[in-house]
């Protein structure tokens, strides 16, 4: 019996979850076939890797020594999987991602066009929701990965920086501050302010760097909070507020002249857009190669 990947694979998800029956249900297999393999590993080595007991899987000493090989093999198997996608142009399959709220709605349609025409035999399935949502889905197995706004902490999930962004301040047309070329910070809070809700990815980003200038985001005048970016640049546009958003998500409307955005001397909103998706999981190459074109490519020719 040859040594192979897949039964490392599933050692190391049964010592990560603990358990045989949630090692199972993450890799899409019977808990009797998760059984099997560890036995077969087992045999291979000639050692016991598990000590099974009525609370939980633990690890015996040959099983902590394999670990971290096995851990390795899996990155090894993903960098492989990375390495090679940008080679394969005949792909076939359905790629399965949820989206936030602004990546969704601004940055992937401008770039799914672009990938779409490398890689014209995947078929793209998007969800655009919030990361709480993404999150179920990914852990539920419902979707292959998820593209988020703001970096989140779970044990089970992989998170990866794939895409930066920048938040920048928009007024309406008939605003005081948009005929200026540049504002200070300190001039804009004192205007009335239309934010995405609290938890928002935008919203954690601006809170964020405003407490690095040491100003009190709870010190803004936010006469409305709002569950989209499209609503938020409505009521910006209507004169109700001003507001901080991304720069792709109002080319239509500067460009028609119904919102300004202005220039900060004194501070930037940059971000980062983070890929998540579970530890344990292997991404199918259709997922790999979309992850690897955001990464590799120049993206703003296209926002």
């Amino acid at each position: 019996m040859a040594l192979n990947f897949h039964q490392l694979h599933i050692f190391y998800t049964v010592a990560e979850k603990g358990s045989f029956s949630a090692a199972a249900q993450s890799l899409h297999m019977t808990q009797p076939a998760v059984t099997m393999q560890i036995q077969s590993l087992e045999d291979y080595f000639g050692t016991k890797l598990l000590q099974r007991s009525t609370k939980r899987i633990e690890l015996t000493e040959a099983g902590r020594a394999l670990m971290p090989y096995a851990g390795r093999s899996i990155e090894l198997i993903r960098e492989t999987d990375a390495a090679m996608s940008k080679f394969t142009r005949q792909l076939k399959g359905r790629l399965q991602l949820g989206a936030s709220l602004t990546i969704g709605e601004y940055i992937l349609p401008r770039l799914l066009g672009p990938f779409g025409q490398e890689y014209a035999h995947i078929n793209i399935s998007m969800k655009v929701m919030n990361t709480a949502q993404i999150m179920e889905e990914i852990l539920n197995h419902q979707l292959n990965f998820g593209l988020i706004e703001a970096p989140v902490n779970h044990p089970d999930m992989h998170m990866e920086a794939v895409m930066s962004d920048e938040l920048h301040l928009i007024v309406s047309a008939g605003h005081p501050l948009a005929s200026k070329d540049k504002v200070r910070l300190e001039d804009v809070i004192a205007y009335p302010f239309v934010l995405r809700e609290q938890g928002s990815g935008t919203r954690l980003v601006m809170e964020e760097e405003l407490r690095s200038k040491n100003i009190d985001p709870a010190a803004l005048k936010i006469v409305m909070e709002l569950g989209s970016t499209g609503a938020v640049k409505s009521a910006v546009e209507a004169g109700l507020g001003v507001s901080f958003v991304s720069a792709s998500s109002v080319k239509h409307e500067v460009a028609l002249g119904l919102i300004h955005v202005v220039a900060l001397e004194d501070v930037r909103f940059k971000r980062q857009f983070y890929s998540i998706y579970l530890k344990s999981a292997l991404l199918p190459i259709s997922a790999v190669t979309f992850l690897t074109f955001l990464r590799e490519r120049d993206l703003q020719q296209w926002l």
